[in-house]
């Protein structure tokens, strides 16, 4: 049975890092949440380091300028990876072609723009193109997923797979709360794709490509080891996040321990409030994730 616990000082005695999850964890898009800024300055200030691990179709360096403006302090957190990174690399590398269409809102232009490292210079060459001279596509979203839904896309995408055009997916995640909405993310547009015969790859939880981002960006966050600074292992990282099938089957893939927060996505199902009802948690865990478990959950992280 699933342990849960009241506070993230329950466990965190146990871990030297944690990987936290943004939407549903820190913020919900429109605001952050005061209690779980809270939680991760009590971790960080007992000596533990912070990564904000998030399936944002975005770089990093855009993402904080985000949280910025959302009133999340860059002191809370030691670094942060998304997997706009590690797609941008795929991207770059040539994978999708050089002139690929993209379907996406244009708040997600930056996932374009040539990295200052000599690699994702090569992004210069990428040229978005009209949908019928695109050598790829490369979905980040929904044009506007304030009114639209997968089956907007219907069309298109078989359009797509008619031309035998391969998908770069940015953002595994299928739907996301901002504020009291939910809105449908790329992960939708891919499942729907493969469905109607496509081809796609992910970038980002619960795919191990961006564990390993994570882990390089978290060892330049701790230094070189040293006697005071011992190395970290993966028994001293803990996840964080709403998401079952991505942050907390991700965790479980990668060998981490996972804390379930129980009160964004699968609030309703696991009836959340305080803390989730026991039983229907129960349940919910038997029927969504019958081949893994979180460490511990947590109605909301605090």
């Amino acid at each position: 049975m699933t342990p849960i616990i009241d506070s993230l000082d329950d466990i965190s005695g146990r871990f030297r890092a944690v990987y936290c999850d943004l939407w549903g964890c820190l913020h919900n898009g429109v605001r952050p949440f005061p209690q779980a800024m809270q939680a991760l300055e009590r971790f960080r200030d007992k000596g533990g380091y912070v990564l904000l691990l998030t399936n944002a179709p975005r770089p990093g360096s855009v993402v904080v300028r985000q949280l910025d403006r959302l009133g999340v302090p860059r002191s809370l957190y030691h670094a942060i990876t998304t997997s706009g990174d590690a797609a941008r690399h795929a991207l770059a590398n040539g994978e999708f072609g050089r002139a690929v269409y993209h379907i996406g809102p244009p708040r997600d232009l930056g996932f374009f723009a040539p990295g200052t490292d000599v690699h994702l210079a090569c992004l210069a060459r990428v040229k978005r193109v009209p949908f019928p001279a695109a050598e790829g596509i490369v979905c980040t979203g929904l044009f506007d997923d304030e009114t639209e839904t997968p089956d907007d896309y219907r069309e298109i995408l078989s359009s797509a797979r008619d031309r035998g055009l391969a998908m770069l997916c940015a953002n595994p995640d299928v739907i996301v709360d901002r504020g009291p909405k939910r809105v449908f993310c790329a992960g939708s547009l891919a499942a729907m794709y493969e469905t109607l015969g496509g081809t796609v790859s992910r970038f980002g939880k619960p795919f191990r490509s961006i564990y390993s981002t994570a882990r390089m960006h978290l060892d330049q966050a701790v230094g070189p080891k040293s006697r005071t600074n011992r190395h970290l292992g993966d028994q001293d990282i803990l996840c964080i996040g709403d998401g079952i099938h991505t942050d907390i089957r991700g965790a479980a893939d990668a060998g981490l321990a996972s804390l379930f927060v129980t009160g964004g996505l699968a609030h309703s199902e696991t009836g959340t409030e305080y803390n989730p009802d026991r039983r229907r948690l129960e349940d919910f865990l038997a029927r969504a994730a019958p081949a893994f478990r979180p460490t511990a959950a947590i109605g909301h992280l605090r």
